[in-house]
């Protein structure tokens, strides 16, 4: 299989294509076929690292923490997913030197992935993880927040999100409606506006 990795910090040169063998997964992981790869800024940043030379957590990486795909092997114990099932990931390499989702097929813990619905498209699901994450965590941390995220859950509050163009702002938009909140956000331009929406 083809993988993109890193051994070294630094811009976009540091990338480079190799060949893999595609590995089994062990018990309480899957592994996926990726179809779509998401980039967020956790993985750039990461990859540039804060100073020229900074040494890695391994000696190689492979990038980027979301993406969609499908299941295409189950390890041992692993009972809430099939072969064949569309699934979408988060924090695929989070403490993972192979885990990262730029890459054929991504070796994954179980609770690392969710089911896809068949309405869903690829390129959503490889949008949703860290910001979806980041949103939920931003609406459900607050003092007089809720624990959990349903409807209703912040009915008569008022949900104020900066910058609702970006991928977390408009995941924490589309949360804290969906949970019953007046939301108000802020953007740059008339254009990010309608991004917003």
């Amino acid at each position: 299989m083809r993988a993109i990795v890193y051994s070294e910090t630094g811009d976009p040169s540091v990338l480079r294509l190799v060949e893999r063998e595609v590995a089994d997964p062990h018990p309480g992981e899957v592994r996926v076929r990726i179809v779509v790869s998401g980039v967020n800024p956790t993985d750039w940043k990461s990859r540039r690292g804060a100073a020229a030379g900074e040494a890695l957590p391994f000696a190689e990486v492979v990038p980027n923490q979301d993406g969609a795909g499908v299941i295409d092997a189950v390890g041992a114990g692993v009972e809430r997913f099939t072969v064949g099932e569309r699934v979408w990931l988060a924090l695929a390499a989070y403490q993972r030197a192979n885990g990262g989702t730029a890459q054929e097929f991504a070796i994954v813990p179980a609770e690392r992935v969710y089911r896809l619905p068949e309405a869903g498209s690829f390129e959503l699901g490889a949008s949703l993880g860290v910001p979806a994450m980041t949103a939920h965590r931003a609406l459900t941390v607050a003092e007089d927040g809720p624990a959990r995220l349903g409807p209703g859950a912040l009915a008569g509050k008022v949900v104020l999100v900066a910058g609702g163009a970006g991928a977390v702002g408009h995941a924490a938009i589309q949360l804290a409606r969906w949970a019953g909140a007046t939301v108000i956000t802020t953007v740059s331009s008339a254009p990010k506006a309608a991004l917003a929406g």
